[in-house]
């Protein structure tokens, strides 16, 4: 049971009414209706996934990142939601199961995404020459690594915000990894 108020977007006032009828409209979600305590919570959602749809990383290595972190940092909420949206972004249901385990073995470019993502988290960014050397050797350069912080910081937010919040799932559940 969530521990913040949920806010019914048909009772929102104010700058939340606009935007559950505006950039959310037909997204009532429950992370959204939990977050919806506060404009600005809102707000730093959309600003970050609203620059991250101008990014040069896919929707489906966005997710693969998103799959990695929820793993690693235990969201049940998130491992739901992006499991089915990474199924919407373009990938199997393998790799999302690979994304979860920090290894994607049909795809050497999105396996190294995962395996830097996973670096990422479990060093608190303190990556080493070769971590990033690795990264650049499948295609990326320094603007990705840029990007891919950025989506670690939005999902870091969400999977924290799952945690504090207990976020009701609204999601099928993902498949249990082996």
């Amino acid at each position: 049971m969530p521990r913040l108020a949920v806010i019914d977007p048909a009772n929102a006032t104010g700058r939340v009414k606009e935007i559950f009828d505006g950039p959310l409209k037909g997204k009532h979600i429950n992370i959204f209706k939990g977050m919806a305590n506060s404009p600005v919570g809102l707000d730093a959602y959309l600003a970050i996934a609203g620059a991250l749809s101008k990014s040069r990383l896919s929707k489906s290595e966005q997710e693969s990142i998103a799959l990695a972190l929820a793993e690693a940092n235990d969201c049940a909420y998130c491992l739901a939601a992006h499991t089915v949206l990474g199924k919407q972004a373009g990938l199997s249901e393998a790799q999302t199961l690979g994304a979860r385990k920090g290894e994607i073995g049909d795809d050497p470019k999105l396996n190294a995404l995962v395996r830097f993502t996973v670096q990422l988290n479990e060093k608190n960014g303190f990556v080493s020459d070769q971590n990033l050397a690795d990264f650049k050797a499948a295609g990326y350069d320094d603007g990705h690594i840029v990007e891919v912080l950025v989506v670690v910081a939005l999902n870091t937010y969400t999977n924290l915000f799952n945690h504090v919040n207990d976020t009701a799932i609204d999601f099928p559940a993902p498949p249990a990894l082996k």
